[in-house]
């Protein structure tokens, strides 16, 4: 193979350099590019290793592609945005002196805001967005992600979940907007906010990023993650492709028309076949027929998960999984290993150069949509859109927008909402009150969430104590104490908030769906002794035992709200109506799951899209 061991000048006129011409084409330039390049500086575009692997020297030797930290991955905790630019714009300039000089594209996952990143707008998570139904909201949360992300020097937030949420007991649950696979495509426009919005004439499948304020969109994960068995995590979609193609590939349809620029496997497997390894769905059917023109990546660590035990015949997981159609692999640890296997791949001819080539063609086109090229290190004049209050007011509105309320009063023509704000004393109290990890849930600082004041935001309490009178009293107890019980009678009404630990992934399978810390028996406890408003926040529908519907008031779906607190008390006391409609149904028994409006025997507590005013 013939290459040009010597990086070009665009500024010679004598030996024009196509690539980095920002006039030329994009597919010329991506072109000329390939040609230039050794079989090393392919593989390692081909290669996304995590941040905390990652040196200078890592980066210019093995030509690395594309950096992401995963959940709970830091600069150090709490670092400043400045400072996550300070190090992404480090590992820039190491690209910036290889020999081609070909930028890292930069990926975080920024699934409800830029929610790795301390004083960010954390917004609701999908789930709660879903309940809104409001598809132009949902695309001004992306443009405000989207400046948040590029702020601290990202490129790529891997978001939206496309997900058509099949089972609650699934642990990805609240990552999906709807169960509804027509709801999911009309609120699909995050991507359109996150990388703006193409013009009318941008051919279907092609990249899209508008400019230096928009980062890369990546649909996920395709496909039929939310339709598992059980709704078992990375577990297996039983369902024919007619079915397939009706419930979990529209939402993908509708990205590719906003010009999504990458799409994620799924670990899940499609009537046993494991979605990274299925050139079916990958490459004829996406690639081929659908007319991906972007990147295809794995999730992390996806190709370890392709044999048993996990990590074992590592080699024929990266022959396998390329060969299907994955162009870019989330290496984070073992890139070394996937480097070495793929270029002993192509040097032995199970994997060909055309299929090389097709990966880091897709690769480079990204990157010169993107404008990496032109414009590779971080814009510093956004870093006081993170968390500014403009952000801070819409993620306070899609709170507002979000709240579903399952009921209102013990009788019809007596509502209990919304409360008096000027009542002499009430009691709060709960788990998750005054806790505003557990109101972010998972994804939120680590992987999987944590609890107590894991950034800046408004907790349900402050936000309570912000809206009453002077003259209101408020008793918080995270439990509530014997003696708040015996002197009930002195309380105008009580709040009960509970819910959900955060959880993520596989740790959120569950398969009774209780609330936890006792939560049903707090609520009912409070509740037989003082009027009482049930706040649950939650990433799915859980079990409501009939006592705890019965005793209280009212009883309101809070989802997982994020950092904007304020816009439940906004509604519970009256400033605004409650617009939640549910997007999942509510089963009544656990045993009745897997339960969907289009399913043969529809008995649900709450119907899909239920919600009172």
């Amino acid at each position: 193979m013939e290459i040009n061991e010597e990086p070009c000048v665009y500024r010679n006129p004598d030996a024009p350099c196509v690539y980095r011409n920002p006039d030329a084409p994009v597919e010329a330039r991506a072109q000329d590019l390939l040609s230039r390049m050794t079989l090393a500086e392919k593989i390692g575009q081909m290669t996304q290793i995590e941040r905390a692997v990652t040196t200078h020297t890592v980066i210019t030797n093995s030509f690395i592609g594309s950096v992401l930290n995963g959940g709970g991955s830091w600069p150090f905790e709490d670092a400043r945005p400045s400072n996550w630019a300070d190090m992404i714009d480090g590992y820039q300039n190491a690209a910036l002196a290889s020999r081609l000089g070909i930028p890292i594209i930069y990926g975080i996952d920024a699934v409800h805001g830029n929610n790795n990143v301390y004083g960010a707008t954390i917004f609701p998570h999908n789930i709660g967005l879903g309940a809104t139904r409001d598809a132009d909201m949902i695309r001004r949360i992306g443009a405000a992600t989207a400046l948040e992300v590029r702020a601290m020097g990202a490129h790529w937030a891997f978001s939206p979940c496309l997900a058509a949420l099949r089972d609650p007991r699934w642990g990805r649950s609240y990552e999906s907007y709807c169960e509804d696979t027509d709801t999911i495509c009309e609120l699909a426009t995050l991507v359109s906010g996150l990388q703006g919005e193409p013009p009318k004439e941008h051919p279907n499948g092609y990249p899209f990023v508008a400019g230096r304020n928009n980062v890369v969109a990546c649909a996920k994960h395709f496909v039929g993650d939310g339709g598992t068995e059980n709704g078992t995590n990375e577990g297996n979609t039983i369902v024919s492709l007619e079915e397939l193609k009706r419930v979990h590939l529209p939402p993908y349809l509708n990205c590719l028309a906003q010009g999504v620029s990458t799409v994620m496997a799924s670990y899940s497997s499609w009537n046993e076949s494991k979605l990274h390894s299925d050139y079916f769905l990958l490459t004829e059917l996406l690639k081929q027929k659908l007319g991906f023109k972007g990147i295809v990546i794995s999730d992390w660590e996806a190709l370890d998960r392709l044999s048993e035990p996990f990590g074992s015949n590592y080699r024929h997981c990266v022959k396998i999984s390329i060969n299907a159609g994955i162009d870019m692999v989330m290496a984070p640890f073992k890139y070394e290993r996937f480097i070495h296997d793929l270029t002993d791949l192509v040097q032995s001819g199970e994997v060909s150069m055309a299929r090389i080539d097709d990966a880091v063609e897709r690769i480079l086109r990204v990157k010169f949509v993107a404008g990496l090229f032109e414009h590779p290190l971080t814009d510093r004049s956004l870093l006081g859109t993170i968390g500014c209050k403009e952000h801070k007011e819409l993620g306070r509105e899609a709170v507002r927008k979000s709240l579903v309320l399952l009921k209102n009063g013990k009788h019809v023509d007596r509502p209990f909402l919304p409360l008096d704000r000027n009542a002499k004393r009430i009691l709060v109290t709960g788990t998750h009150a005054d806790d505003l990890g557990y109101q972010c849930g998972g994804w939120t600082k680590a992987h999987s969430g944590l609890s107590g004041r894991i950034t800046i935001g408004t907790t349900f309490l402050d936000a309570i104590k912000a809206i009453v009178g002077d003259q209101t009293e408020v008793i918080y107890e995270k439990y509530p104490s014997a003696e708040s019980l015996a002197s009930s009678k002195g309380f105008s009404y009580a709040i009960v908030a509970v819910g959900e630990s955060p959880y993520a992934e596989t740790m959120g399978d569950n398969s009774e769906l209780a609330i936890p810390f006792n939560g049903s028996d707090i609520v009912t406890t409070v509740a037989e002794r003082v009027p009482t408003l049930m706040i649950l926040f939650s990433g799915r529908p859980v079990v409501l035992e009939p006592t705890v519907l019965e005793k209280t008031e009212a009883v309101v779906s809070a989802w997982l709200p994020g950092s904007e607190g304020q816009g439940m008390a906004d509604v519970i006391f009256g400033d605004y109506e409650f617009e939640g409609k549910l997007p999942v149904s509510w089963f009544r028994r656990v045993e009745q799951l897997p339960l969907n409006a289009d399913s043969d025997l529809y008995d649900p507590l709450f119907p899909l899209g239920f919600g009172l005013n």
